[in-house]
């Protein structure tokens, strides 16, 4: 029995088969998205903690019922923002009242009380308040609260007098929208470089497959 012939280079066989490229690795890695995301959510961490830690520093603040008045303690010499809470504060439909404060114990003194010439409102959960007066206390001590004409008053409006918590608010709305808008972009910018990586990739990967590969008998 004749033995089987190996048939010589060229004489029709089968060619050698070109193998598959494994994919390239996508640069910048997945894993890089954490750090804009980390930023992102460090940024909502930052203005949830400081609208609490601000909720928590306005509860602080003396008060006083309105229509009823009272005695308020003020600790230092120096300004004050006098708050008016209740129906309308956020809205800036405040009624018409006028607010006396007078020194109630002998060391207390007052130096001037004059309209809140700029806006600031706050609501915290069922609290609303607004900047409605600024004072100037000389020395500190207990202060009595009058009001008159605030007969129309609903129950439950109150007189709080504190800091101003305007620059609190920028910082922690400027910071934490920065944050939040970084990490924003970072998501965006990595899954745009990974996109034009990925088609870049590609469209290398399919030219490298054509021009391996060539249909049966087309070389000479």
């Amino acid at each position: 029995m004749a033995a089987p012939m190996t048939p010589a280079p060229g004489d029709g066989g089968p060619g050698p088969v070109p193998l598959a490229a494994p994919p390239a690795r996508i640069r910048p890695g997945r894993i890089w998205y954490l750090v804009p995301l980390a930023v992102f959510l460090g940024g909502v961490a930052l203005l949830v903690f400081g609208l609490l830690s601000l909720s928590s520093h306005v509860d602080s603040f003396p008060r006083v019922a309105v229509p009823a008045g009272g005695q308020v303690s003020l600790s230092h010499s120096g300004g004050y923002v006098v708050y008016y809470e209740g129906p309308g504060a956020q809205s800036g439909h405040l009624p018409a009242f006028q607010v006396r404060v007078i020194p109630a114990s002998a060391s207390a003194a007052v130096k001037s009380l004059a309209p809140y010439t700029t806006s600031v409102s706050y609501a915290f959960g069922s609290r609303q308040g607004r900047a409605v007066l600024t004072l100037q206390v000389s020395h500190p001590g207990r202060f009595r609260v009058e009001t008159s004409g605030a007969g129309g008053l609903l129950a439950g409006s109150d007189l709080a007098f504190g800091d101003s918590i305007a620059g609190g608010i920028t910082v922690i709305a400027v910071v934490s929208g920065l944050l939040m808008f970084a990490g924003l972009a970072g998501l965006v910018v990595i899954l745009v470089i990974r996109i034009s990586k990925a088609r870049r990739a590609r469209a290398a990967a399919s030219a490298a497959a054509a021009s391996a590969w060539s249909p049966p008998g087309s070389q000479p």
